[in-house]
């Protein structure tokens, strides 16, 4: 095939630069910003969509990031590509710090307290769902009795704590990031204008000067 791959990468470098990729984030971080920058649409139109992504991350559905992401733009006539490049605020270097603060945000506006230690750590609650769900997927053609509990568990004392507590946070982070980007953007796209305006200005004076030169001959 004409785009297939020569050097296969193995399974291990696939999960190893999904973690850190060529480059390191810097770069990475880099090529989202040049890519937000120059987006065919209004500043604001973009830092909507900016403020969508950044949200995003701090809901827990990972794995629909781009999906959540997207319909958030949409409903707020963000652009959505620049809502799905921005989902790149959540990434290896930052999950950890964006799960504390929603989770624990989380636990103060419900009042959970102490009550959420009672069944061991975020840690220990995502195993046991983890095998709540293979056991209930081998309940569908087996005689293995389905098993509810962990995933009661994760869903009370995780999943919609995050879910709670990722509003404000993500809200704060995405407005930050809203008022940052507008005129970032704006200044990118005003001088982008003025240098293309200014090759033009250019070619437009080279090919008057060859006119000249041809009713001169």
């Amino acid at each position: 095939m004409v785009f297939k791959r020569r050097d296969r990468r193995s399974m291990w470098t696939t999960l190893r630069e999904a973690l850190w990729p060529r480059g390191g984030w810097t770069r990475a971080a880099r090529y989202v910003q040049h890519r937000l920058n120059r987006l065919p649409d209004p500043p604001e139109r973009i830092a909507r969509g900016i403020f969508a992504g950044v949200l995003t991350t701090f809901t827990p559905f990972y794995g629909l990031h781009f999906v959540t992401a997207a319909v958030i733009a949409w409903v707020m006539r963000g652009n959505i590509l620049a809502a799905l490049l921005s989902t790149f605020f959540g990434n290896p270097l930052t999950y950890v710090p964006i799960t504390v603060v929603s989770l624990q945000t989380g636990y103060w506006l419900l009042g959970l307290g102490e009550v959420i230690h009672e069944h061991g750590t975020v840690g220990y609650k995502f195993a046991k769902a983890g095998e709540d769900l293979w056991q209930n997927f081998r309940a569908l053609f087996t005689q293995t009795e389905p098993e509810w509990s962990g995933l009661t568990i994760f869903f009370d004392e995780v999943f919609f704590p995050w879910l709670v507590g990722g509003i404000i946070p993500g809200i704060i982070s995405g407005l930050i990031c809203y008022y940052l980007s507008v005129p970032l953007i704006r200044a990118y796209q005003n001088r982008r204008k003025g240098v293309l305006k200014a090759k033009l200005a250019a070619l437009k004076k080279k090919k008057k000067q060859a006119d000249d030169g041809q009713a001169a001959d």
